[in-house]
Parts: structure tokens; sequence; C-alpha cells
């Protein structure tokens, strides 16, 4: 009985390790400051939780492709607020999508009811995650938010700023950014 519970619990402990090493929990983060932006994004303002995202992602997608017949491939959420400092009902955030290149000029003509703009061309603080579900995304958070922080003060720049999680769906990854405000070095 005895040598049973033991195959059954290294068999379990396999599985969860298998598991987590899929979702990227064993991924070493490094991120960069690169040049990004420039995408048009077609999106919904939030107030409230962060879990209100997913679903706005799903709304606009269900509206491009049902409503105007565009098709995106990438996703975003834009989150302006840190959760440990502003209560869970004043978290500001935008979720929506990314107008790849050859749809950009009929997102120009979406008229009322799809809010958009351009992400705005800039030094980001950027790093890259594997997507395969929301495990992946709660992984993401924890690994790659306090190594952007860490990245920024490294090059000299202060607390704060938005984030951005680009999903790439067909390429099966989250590019962050990290917004950087003002130098701290003298």
């Amino acid at each position: 009985m005895g040598i049973y519970i033991l195959l059954v619990t290294a068999a379990l402990a396999a599985v969860a390790t298998l598991a987590a090493a899929r979702y990227g929990a064993f991924l070493r983060v490094t991120p960069t400051l690169s040049e990004e932006g420039g995408e048009r994004l077609v999106y919904e303002e939030l107030r409230g939780d962060y879990r209100l995202s997913g679903p706005a992602m799903d709304r606009v997608y269900y509206s491009l492709l049902n409503e105007r017949a565009i098709e995106t491939f990438l996703g975003f959420g834009l989150y302006y607020d840190d959760p440990r400092r502003t209560p869970k009902a004043e978290l500001r955030s935008e979720a929506g999508c990314v107008i790849e290149d050859p749809d950009r000029t009929r997102a120009s003509e979406l008229g009322p009811g799809f809010l958009q703009r351009d992400f705005p061309r800039g030094t980001y603080a950027t790093a890259e995650f594997p997507f395969r579900g929301k495990a992946s995304i709660m992984l993401g958070i924890l690994k790659v938010y306090p190594a952007l922080a860490a990245a920024a003060t490294a090059a000299g720049y202060g607390p704060g700023g938005f984030i951005m999680e680009r999903y790439d769906v067909p390429g099966k990854r989250i590019l962050y950014r990290k917004q950087l405000l003002g130098e701290t070095r003298p």
C-alpha cells in the first residue's frame, strides 16, 4: 500500500512540474529597453477589477469580426494603476485588439461605438512570456512585472507608469511593455 501512495505522489508531482513548466514557471525573464509602439488600438475603457479586461477584449474582437469583418490576432490590456495601492473599484484600464496593418485603413472608418487610437511610440521596458492560457497570464504577472520594474529602476527611471500586455495569439506569446517615467539619476 505504501509503495502505491509513493508512486501516486511522485506521478502527481511530475504532472504538476510539467504543467508549471508548460505555463512558464521556470523561465527566466530578461527585460530590455526597446523602441516600441505605433499600433492602432481598438478598445473599451474600463474602471474596476482588472479581471474585466478579458471579457472586454472578447467583446471588441467579436464586434470587429461580426460587424466589420475585421479579424485580429493581437489582443491587449493596458493597466494604469497598481492594484496593491489602488482600490479595486478605482482601477483604470483599456482592453481590446490591435489592428494589424492590412486592416488599418478600414479601422479608421469604424465609426461610432469603437474607441481607437495609436499607441504612442517610445522607449519601453519590454519582456516576453509564453501565452498558453490563463495560467500563463497569472505567472506572467508574478514574474514579468517585478522584472520590468527592476529593469526600469536599473536604467535610472522612476517607479510607476502603465503596463501593456499584448497577446500574440498565433505566436503564443505575451509582450509586456512598461512605461518609463522620469529619470531619477542626477
